[in-house]
């Protein structure tokens, strides 16, 4: 069988696949973003500002936010008085045609600071915009599998909170729907080749 730094290698080439054909295909894409889910070191912030950078030198409009500096703007903005946060700060990540989001879940925000994030999020899926999103933060069953094949020492796996402890599962729910989901850790390849070994005969 396959070993787990093949099988990280193996998973890091198939997202970069993916990635690349997205950029690719853009604006002609299925999904409105990414989600670039794996562990800490797995190169998915790489990928992602890769994509961002070849879209935009495409001549498309983007914006990057680290997850952490767009709530300490959102929360900077914030006016306890009337529950508002500026819509200086707002309206740019609303508006941007791409926007890379980088490292989702890094801080655990307030109720209203993720209420907020959970606004951008649909604002930007019911205006069919697109999102990059990285985060090192994976679903249960996720994790399992990335501590079963990660090379140990090559990559730090988050064992207490999955992204929807950290995000909550609305907003979990809504990234299901807007975003193509892209692991990097090890799909499971054998499988892959049992299903394309049916699909074949």
């Amino acid at each position: 069988s396959e070993s787990g730094g093949a099988a990280w290698d193996r998973s890091l080439e198939q997202a970069r696949l993916l990635v690349q054909g997205f950029v690719r295909n853009y604006p002609q894409v299925e999904e409105q973003g990414l989600l670039l889910m794996g562990p800490c070191g797995v190169g998915k912030t790489h990928l992602a500002v890769a994509a961002f950078k070849e879209l935009v030198l495409r001549g498309h409009e983007g914006l990057f936010y680290d997850y952490r500096e767009l709530l300490k703007e959102i929360q900077a903005s914030y006016n306890p008085v009337n529950q508002t946060t500026e819509m200086s700060v707002l309206e740019p990540v609303l508006k941007a045609e791409l926007l890379l989001l980088d490292d989702l879940g890094a801080s655990k925000p307030s109720a209203w600071a993720l209420e907020t994030v959970g606004h951008i999020l649909n604002s930007r899926y019911n205006e069919k915009r697109i999102t990059l999103i990285t985060t090192n933060y994976l679903d249960g069953e996720s994790a399992q599998r990335a501590r079963s094949v990660l090379p140990s020492g090559e990559a730090v796996v988050n064992t207490e909170d999955t992204l929807a402890d950290r995000v909550g599962q609305r907003i979990r729910s809504r990234l299901y729907e807007m975003c193509r989901t892209v692991e990097i850790f090890a799909f499971d390849y054998r499988k892959i080749v049992r299903q394309a070994g049916r699909l074949r005969s």
